[in-house]
């Protein structure tokens, strides 16, 4: 009966969407919500499919207050039971309802101070980001103190300290840590490009378990950053460098590890050209909460795959997983656009995209290729009605993580097309095909998106995989919107496999259910 109310109860928040929550000279006050439940059924052409439970729902409540300088929140969260797939889940698998983040926080100009839940972000993240991700299921934020100081718009100085979340509860650890950033161009005054060093230092401190003090030797681990970036006339470049003192990276480990970094960035944009390489090396930089957790969430600092991150769904079918205890390797971006004006049917956007990374040979007793992607899109825009666009993917990865010399290869084939009838009726289609001689070989997919903005869009899709388990994963949704609030309804087969955000992924069991999504804001 509790998740019951809680649900109706956000359901009904819906209706302040419709409210001006202004307050005059007291502030003003905002808030989200977001729910996401689903009902699990039996499917017995489904191998391996979610049976234990039928019911599962992820529930968040966000309220902000601001007046000026000052600004307060908290966050509500409900989960009856957790989604299935979420790592939550392995931690309290029953009905939970937690204040999952609150703060207080005065920031102007130059001064900021904030307690209760930081969310924050060292350089790229290699030595330490805390934040909230609700589609892979966590939170790290901590729970603590930080202070900022901006001295004449050219040094940044900001510090932290606290304990880490992770997921319903908190770590026992401690985090501190602290962030300099020094913009050389804006102290001599040149406005013309932008030159800035900056530097970091992140502490975790853990009390050592009886069990570990066989390989832990000390309650502490530092890391350190050093980073420099520039910007002139179209050019971009960044590099940075972490080192970690011994930790464990994966609780499976039998002893401690040096890690490192690597990471450079070089940009160039000239008109319609636009061009990204990023290199990046990795030894032993995944960095968990605690020593004594598990889990997609217990991690620290932020290790994405930097690789192109596909929405279509048969070129997302293996992503890429980093190899955080050793890899080398990167990509490159290249876009170029035709866009004369006045004359649409001339629109052409092209862009090709090259990633590969390999196994660091001291790991694997060799350097193996881990992961290699080399794909390219056209988008052709031929008149204010329709727009096409044609994309190909050669994919090739290895299924044991570099320990063999085993790889499988993919080539994805994928036309979308979107049509306006006019300006609130329009309609989508995808056709997807990917041929494989490895693995679960052939596959082939489609969907159909109608639109009727501002307020309806139905969709429905289907991949099959017809090379070996002959299974059909479809899915059908319908979804309404009104102002601020949108609400979704599903139903369809999933597929095992990885959901990725941002380059960072969690793997979900095969489930056949009926699912509803609500959001709003005010």
């Amino acid at each position: 009966m509790k998740k019951f109310l809680f649900i109706l109860g956000l359901t009904g928040c819906s209706v302040c969407s419709h409210a001006q929550v202004d307050l005059g000279k007291y502030g003003q006050l905002s808030g989200s919500l977001e729910s996401n439940s689903i009902i699990y059924v039996d499917d017995k052409d489904l191998p391996n499919s979610v049976t234990d439970t039928h019911f599962g729902s992820n529930n968040y409540l966000k309220i902000d207050y601001t007046n000026q300088k000052f600004s307060a929140g908290f966050q509500l969260e409900g989960y009856f039971p957790t989604l299935q797939g979420y790592d939550m889940g392995g931690y309290d698998d029953k009905h939970s309802f937690i204040l999952g983040n609150k703060y207080i926080s005065w920031q102007d100009k130059y001064y900021g101070v904030r307690a209760g839940d930081i969310f924050d972000q060292f350089g790229s993240g290699l030595i330490f980001r805390s934040y909230e991700d609700r589609q892979l299921g966590f939170n790290n934020s901590l729970e603590g103190g930080q202070v900022r100081v901006n001295l004449k718009d050219y040094v940044k100085v900001r510090g932290m300290y606290g304990r880490p979340r992770l997921y319903m509860h908190h770590a026992d650890s401690w985090v501190g840590g602290a962030d300099l950033s020094l913009s050389l161009t804006k102290l001599a005054k040149i406005e013309s490009a932008d030159f800035s060093l900056e530097g970091s230092y992140v502490n975790r401190h853990e009390s050592v378990a009886e069990a570990l003090k066989p390989i832990v030797t000390t309650p502490n681990l530092n890391m350190y950053s050093a980073r420099a970036n520039f910007d002139w006339n179209g050019v971009s470049a960044r590099v940075e460098y972490v080192n970690k003192s011994k930790d464990l990276s994966e609780a499976t480990m039998e002893d401690m590890r040096i890690g490192y970094a690597w990471l450079g960035e070089v940009g160039y944009n000239y008109k319609q050209f636009s061009a990204l390489g990023t290199f990046r090396v990795l030894k032993h930089m995944n960095t968990m909460l605690t020593l004594e957790g598990q889990g997609t969430g217990n991690v620290l600092n932020y290790l994405p795959a930097l690789t192109r991150q596909y929405t279509y769904m048969l070129a997302n079918l293996n992503p890429y997983q980093v190899n955080v205890n050793g890899e080398a390797g990167g990509q490159i971006d290249a876009y170029y656009s035709i866009r004369p004006k006045g004359q649409r049917s001339k629109y052409w956007n092209f862009h090709a995209n090259y990633s590969t990374y390999y196994s660091d040979k001291k790991q694997t007793g060799k350097s193996r290729l881990l992961w290699r992607d080399v794909n390219g899109d056209i988008e052709h825009q031929w008149n204010k009605k329709l727009k096409t666009s044609l994309l190909v993917s050669v994919q090739e990865w290895s299924p044991t993580h570099g320990s063999t010399e085993k790889t499988y290869a993919s080539n994805i084939f994928v036309y979308d097309m979107t049509y306006k009838f006019d300006r609130k009726t329009s309609i989508r289609g995808e056709l997807q095909y990917l041929y494989s001689e490895d693995y679960e070989k052939d596959w082939m997919a489609a969907l159909i998106e109608v639109n009727f903005a501002p307020h309806w869009s139905v969709s429905v899709s289907d991949m099959y995989n017809h090379g070996k388990t002959e299974i059909h994963y479809y899915n059908g949704s319908v979804s309404y919107t009104f102002e601020r609030t949108r609400i979704q309804v599903n139903y369809g087969r999933n597929r095992a496999g990885y959901v990725c955000s941002g380059g960072v992924c969690r793997y979900t069991p095969a489930y056949t259910g009926a699912g509803i999504t609500l959001t709003t804001s005010f």
